[in-house]
């Protein structure tokens, strides 16, 4: 039912429930026709037991009446009419008037507003929220703890030997709010302020290296200091007026984001580099390499070259001629692509036919290789350091070619693989 009729009814003399009902019944039979005949109504589940509530005062009965009712809102308004035509109960007179008409749908959707309130209530009572669930998850996990590395026992966070590239920081707060967000490859001057030490020289010659200094006068004088003692690659700073061991990860993302060259740096502040003794092919003269390296070949014990290897031809660019060495002509869109790589901390992926396979940041790309069983890695073009150990790597993997910005110290040219410098192919 849809409604519920109700009246207060009174009655000048004393009669029962069964004389009301038969005076409603009676008393609107064939008022309105056929289609408001109450007992039709309610043969067709249109109108529902009628319910009368009486008592007695003195003489009288008074009470009250509902009336279900399932029919629309114009023809209940119609009955509730009709019922207050009624004027006798058996010989009495009889007074109905109409109290209210109920919509049962509105009770039945305040209580169902109340219950589902209830039940929200009682879930949020039970249900740990997100970060309750991410914080039991991430507890029993032990957070890494800085390291001290090098003779000079700096403060790093524990991947500093793994990575190959590296942050260098100003202090310990640094690399602990850096480890916070997950960046763990990163080591402080601790205080060296006059003179960079050794171990971060030594790291720098073999690792892509970024300086992240505070924004304030203090940083830019120790990113002075990094700049001319230090083969610094690139230079990232935090905000203006903020410190590195403050940063949200946001501003932290951001700031690695917005890294510029180390060198164009150096030109902005006036700074003039020490000689650090970095081995890098692009320092020599193409002159001098193509001496040096026909003088290594000759001393090389045979066998180590692994037999025929293949050489780079650059499109467009020329080729170098060697005897029994294969050439293999790198795109020009390939090349295209080292300045728009520059600054980016990123690698891309090529198969043999120089189609790009996947790109990756730099600090993955060990990572990458050592997951690879099937590998259809061909030429990898990088923004960072040719390593001894991605040289390993790469070979073992079938990598024929790795072109990148610079080299670190090579003691052994693995067979099968080839490396260049951005300079030699631009």
């Amino acid at each position: 039912m849809k409604y519920v009729i109700k009246f207060k009814i009174e009655i000048h003399g004393r009669v029962d429930r069964h004389d009301i009902i038969g005076a409603i019944f009676g008393q609107t039979e064939g008022l309105l026709g056929q289609e408001f005949d109450l007992r039709e109504l309610q043969d067709k589940g249109r109108i529902g037991r009628i319910k009368v509530d009486i008592k007695h005062q003195g003489s009288k009965t008074v009470g009250e009446i509902e009336i279900p009712s399932n029919l629309s809102r114009p023809e209940t308004a119609v009955i509730a009419a009709m019922i207050e035509t009624i004027d006798k109960v058996g010989p009495y007179d009889a007074r109905i008037q109409l109290v209210e008409i109920k919509d049962l749908r509105l009770e039945k959707l305040e209580k169902i507003v109340e219950r589902a309130k209830s039940i929200l209530n009682q879930w949020k009572e039970s249900t740990p929220d997100t970060k309750e669930i991410l914080k039991k998850i991430v507890s029993p996990e032990k957070p890494p703890e800085v390291i001290y590395y090098g003779d000079d026992r700096l403060p790093a966070g524990p991947d500093v030997d793994k990575s190959d590239t590296v942050i260098i920081v100003e202090g310990r707060a640094d690399v602990i709010n850096l480890m916070k967000y997950g960046i763990k490859n990163t080591i402080a001057l601790e205080g060296a302020k006059e003179k960079v030490p050794d171990t971060i020289k030594e790291l720098a010659k073999k690792k892509t290296t970024i300086a992240f200094v505070d924004g304030d006068r203090g940083g830019e004088l120790i990113l002075k200091t990094l700049l001319s003692e230090v083969d610094v690659d690139y230079v990232a700073r935090a905000p203006p007026g903020k410190e590195v061991e403050d940063l949200t990860g946001k501003e932290i993302t951001r700031s690695l984001k917005d890294i510029v060259p180390a060198d164009q740096m150096r030109k902005k502040l006036g700074i003039e580099k020490e000689e650090t003794g970095k081995e890098e092919v692009a320092e020599s003269k193409p002159e001098e390499k193509k001496v040096k390296e026909a003088e290594e070949e000759k001393e090389k014990p045979a066998g180590e070259t692994g037999g025929k290897e293949e050489k780079v031809e650059v499109e467009e660019g020329g080729k170098v001629e060697e005897p029994g060495v294969q050439t293999i002509a790198i795109p020009k869109e390939v090349l295209d692509n080292i300045n728009s790589l520059k600054g980016t901390l990123e690698a891309v992926l090529y198969d043999s036919q120089w189609n790009e396979i996947k790109r990756l940041p730099v600090r993955d790309l060990v990572r990458e290789l050592e997951g690879l069983e099937d590998s259809k890695v061909f030429a990898i073009l990088m923004d960072g350091i040719i390593t001894q150990r991605l040289l390993d790597l790469a070979a073992s993997k079938g990598v024929k070619i790795i072109i990148g910005v610079r080299t670190g110290k090579i003691t052994v040219r693995p067979p099968g693989v080839q490396f260049f410098t951005f300079q030699d192919l631009t």
